[in-house]
């Protein structure tokens, strides 16, 4: 009776009567197959953008690993196709190629049939040995677990809130606090940041405040799409301030202050197409908003 073969693995079954004096040899190579198959780590040498990961019947060969360890620098993504097609199949895959995919496959050529093994990352697959439609399976996209460390650090999220970092749409209403947080990236490294940060920082960034102007004349000329708010301190002399619209955006504006008590006048200069009523020399608080096209102001004096 001849030999026949595991459907698996190809450990060679001796029949009946066969290999009288030699069956040690076979044996052997059956025990070496059965260790591939447990515990074996194959460094595979890939080249071009195609290999055949084969499994032969009575012999040791790169399809009885149990870990897959791809190397050699191939020129694209490459496909492994794991062969025979009736033979179920777990393997560990490392892809160490910095640049390129291994892209696992059996039976069926259908994209959705494959795995695809990233640069440089690590997969637990396995091959369904169903023949010409045989599907290759990604064990690790979709983990179940309870627990996870990554580097050391013990994941403690749960799966909904790390849900709601992945663009969950769903809102709740709450009430913002100052000992709320909220994640920000501090270039580059996520934090919780408290609310009163954030305020602190859009108080500060809302409008700009110019060093207070002292000087008999002075134009002011946004540099910033942030609206200004301007001291005029005329104690010493009258002061003539010119508004620019500069870099204001629609709806932002310009405050123009005159903070002292002094006799000493402020008047105001406006673009082209402006729309207000000037006061003239009696201007003490002015309040431009720009239009899009120039300023829409008031002039007031204060009591």
């Amino acid at each position: 009776m001849a030999s026949t073969y595991t459907g698996n693995t190809g450990i060679e079954k001796i029949g009946s009567g066969e290999q009288a004096g030699t069956w040690g040899t076979t044996t052997n190579t059956n025990f070496d197959i059965i260790d591939r198959a447990l515990h074996g780590v194959g460094e595979i040498t890939l080249t071009g953008t195609a290999h055949t990961l084969t499994t032969t019947d009575g012999a040791e060969s790169q399809g009885q690993f149990k870990v897959l360890k791809f190397a050699g620098s191939f020129s694209g993504e490459n496909t492994v196709t794991i062969t025979p097609n009736d033979q179920s199949k777990f393997y560990v895959v490392h892809n160490t190629n910095a640049s390129h995919n291994v892209k696992m496959k059996q039976g069926s050529s259908q994209a959705a049939d494959m795995v695809i093994v990233p640069p440089q990352t690590k997969k637990l697959i396995y091959a369904e040995g169903t023949g010409a439609s045989a599907k290759v399976i990604d064990i690790t996209s979709a983990l179940s677990l309870d627990s996870l460390t990554i580097s050391g650090t013990a994941i403690t999220a749960t799966g909904t809130e790390l849900n709601k970092m992945d663009g969950d749409t769903s809102a709740t209403s709450t009430t913002i606090a100052d000992a709320d947080r909220l994640i920000v990236n501090d270039d580059g490294t996520m934090v919780q940041a408290a609310v009163t940060d954030i305020s602190t920082y859009m108080n500060a960034n809302a409008y700009l405040t110019p060093t207070t102007i002292t000087a008999s004349t002075a134009t002011i000329t946004p540099s910033a799409a942030k609206s200004i708010y301007q001291r005029v301190d005329a104690t010493s002399n009258n002061v003539a301030v010119t508004l620019a619209a500069g870099s204001l955006a629609i709806g932002q504006y310009i405050i123009v202050d005159k903070i002292d008590t002094s006799s000493n006048t402020m008047t105001m200069t406006y673009p082209a197409n402006n729309q207000g009523i000037t006061l003239g020399s009696a201007a003490e608080l002015v309040i431009a908003i720009y239009n899009g096209t120039s300023f829409s102001f008031v002039e007031t004096i204060k009591s």
